[in-house]
């Protein structure tokens, strides 16, 4: 059974899918099941991944790396930036170049988190 919110995907095409209402259903791409990806949310590595969330007068700005930003290389990027306010979703998708900081303009709420993902290491939220 799948949750709303949950991404996935297909290790054979590379399709990903965010799950957007809830089903009994098994997500298959390329006639497999696709692997559902787990937010990691401790680093690992010298790429800093966890989202980091400043609450700002506009709203709240988004960096993947809080003081040495992520890699936004072509082989190695974030792929898009989410935040989540209130349980409104908030996503900005970005390309090789671009800084890996999103401004989303929005009210301030009280349950607020971001989520990223990366092309190389995965789906990651943060604390």
């Amino acid at each position: 059974m799948t949750k709303s919110g949950q991404v996935y995907k297909c290790e054979i095409c590379g399709n990903i899918v965010e799950v957007i209402h809830a089903g009994e259903g098994i997500l298959v791409c390329c006639g497999q099941s696709m692997t559902l990806l787990e937010e990691k949310t401790a680093e690992s590595s010298q790429e800093k991944h966890v989202p980091f969330i400043q609450e700002v007068t506009e709203g709240y700005l988004v960096k993947v790396g809080e003081n040495i930003f992520h890699p936004m290389e072509e082989k190695h990027y974030i792929e898009w930036i989410e935040l989540v306010v209130d349980g409104m979703v908030f996503k900005k998708y970005l390309n090789p170049g671009d800084k890996p900081e999103v401004l989303f303009k929005v009210d301030k709420g009280k349950e607020v988190y971001a989520r990223e993902y990366c092309n190389v290491h995965g789906l990651w939220r943060s604390k």
